[in-house]
């Protein structure tokens, strides 16, 4: 009969040896190296561009009333295709046309109640609005579109915003502008305290524009009155705005 003695105390000491191994490469038996961690520094820098606008969006309500929604529509339909006829005229693209906003909405009167009787709210007419947004790519035409708008129907709106087509060239010369300005202050900070700019661990940037105000849709209504050649405009300059904040690790 064969013993199994030798092959058991070959496996205590296998397994003696395995434990041995285990705890001599943890964390605990061997000796661990840390390198200091580096430190940073994070700096914001803002850029501005300025640039004349070339374009401008407008919205153009026509507001009809009448004793029926069908009367009403019907003297609307007649005045906003007039518009967008003399919208075409001028040499507007369809893909610069478009419906802002339609309603159709009843006209409620609310009697006073008289000698504690309730007396019932009455429909008495209905109103209904179109409003067409606008976009104007030859500045020079805007007055005279807001005028001529006015003599055929156009009653409410008027809001004026000047933009650019292309804003995203603009906004890449004020980042530019923002990253420069953020390393010129990161360089400047770094060799007053007698160290250097290291990789770039972290980048992130905040981009707003500040175009000229809208008109109020006050003016627009009160236009309607008035006879001139065409609408007086002052364009300006529109304003944008990228923060940059960028975060570098600094080499002692």
């Amino acid at each position: 009969m064969t013993s199994t003695f030798p092959a058991r105390r070959r496996m205590i000491v296998g397994g003696a040896l395995s434990a041995l191994l285990l705890c001599a490469s943890s964390p605990a038996f061997a000796d661990e190296v840390k390198l200091p961690e580096p430190g940073v520094i994070s700096v914001s820098g803002e850029g501005v561009a300025n640039v004349a606008p070339d374009m401008a969006v407008i919205s153009l309500t026509v507001l009809r009333e009448a004793e029926t929604a069908r009367a009403a529509l019907d003297a609307n339909n007649e005045a906003m295709t007039k518009v967008l006829a003399a919208m075409k005229a001028e040499g507007i693209a369809e893909r610069d046309l478009q419906t802002g906003a339609f309603s159709v909405q009843p006209r409620w009167v609310y009697p006073n109640n008289k000698d504690g009787e309730n007396q019932e709210p009455k429909i008495v007419g209905y109103t209904v609005n179109n409003t067409l947004t606008v976009r104007i790519r030859d500045l020079s035409r805007l007055g005279a579109i807001l005028d001529s708008s006015v003599s055929l129907g156009v009653n409410q709106g008027g809001d004026v915003v000047f933009t650019n087509d292309d804003q995203e060239s603009v906004r890449e010369t004020a980042r530019l502008d923002a990253v420069a300005k953020a390393k010129a202050k990161a360089e400047a900070m770094t060799g007053a305290l007698g160290v250097t700019l290291g990789r770039i661990t972290q980048i992130s940037e905040n981009t707003y524009s500040a175009p000229p105000m809208p008109m109020a849709r006050a003016e627009m209504a009160m236009m309607a009155g008035k006879a001139a050649d065409s609408v007086p405009m002052a364009a300006g300059e529109n304003e944008y705005r990228v923060t940059v904040s960028v975060t570098w690790e600094l080499t002692q």
